[in-house]
């Protein structure tokens, strides 16, 4: 019988996983672990999960293919896990469709804050001012949670769509980056070069020339502006 769970882990670190859910469902978000790559295709074609848990290196493969995996069919959260720090493997990841990058060791009570936020912002996604919001070719679809540029649909992670549907509810004014970091993150862990990921990200999805963006533009040292007429 198919169930429906908060937060799905998966790690072939056995114990730091199965730590990791006896925390995460003591404070009543209902997980989840599994430890391979198997495993958690198995799960997740019978169970709805609102989040994913994803270490790099799995016992039977890369959790780098596991994402761009799910990303094919699935648009919820997923939340990179490793022990491997450096900055390519976290633009590898950001790129690839992950949410965050968070570095073990970690603490429990950390993790926990920030997938309640990131659970809470998906839960609330769908109360935004426009069902239908339209820019020159461009089309935002909030009730199916899509993008379309020029007809062609384009596709987005989770964050991505917050980010841009903000951008698009507040055009035409500077939007800072602590503003966004309230308002899209909701947390305060999220660094300066997973911002700049995602605009890079939503300009390669909009923008005809993403290096001379017209729509998302960069207000130096200060942040962002969606221009509802391009530039």
């Amino acid at each position: 019988m198919s169930e429906k769970f908060d937060c799905l882990i998966i790690d072939d670190e056995k114990q730091l996983a199965d730590n990791t859910c006896e925390y995460f469902n003591m404070f009543d978000v209902k997980t989840k672990a599994v430890y391979s790559k198997a495993e958690a295709l198995d799960f997740l074609s019978s169970n709805e999960v609102s989040l994913i848990l994803l270490d790099i290196n799995l016992s039977d493969g890369s959790g780098f293919e596991l994402c761009k995996h799910i990303r094919e069919t699935e648009s919820i959260p997923i939340l990179f896990i490793s022990a491997r720090n450096t900055d390519d493997d976290k633009i590898v990841a950001l790129n690839i469709g992950g949410d965050d990058y968070i570095e073990k060791p970690y603490s429990l009570g950390v993790l926990l804050a920030k997938v309640r936020v990131v659970l809470k912002r998906f839960s609330n996604t769908a109360e935004k001012k426009e069902d239908i919001f339209t820019c020159g070719d461009i089309k935002i679809d909030r009730i199916n949670r899509q993008l379309f540029v020029a007809d062609e649909e384009k596709k987005l992670t989770n964050l991505e769509f917050n980010l841009l549907s903000y951008l698009v509810d507040n055009k035409d004014r500077l939007i800072t980056k602590t503003e966004l970091f309230d308002n899209v993150w909701k947390d305060k862990f999220t660094s300066d070069g997973t911002l700049n990921v995602h605009i890079r990200k939503l300009r390669e999805a909009i923008e005809k020339d993403p290096q001379n963006p017209a729509y998302i533009v960069t207000v130096w040292k200060e942040g962002y502006k969606f221009i509802s007429g391009g530039k």
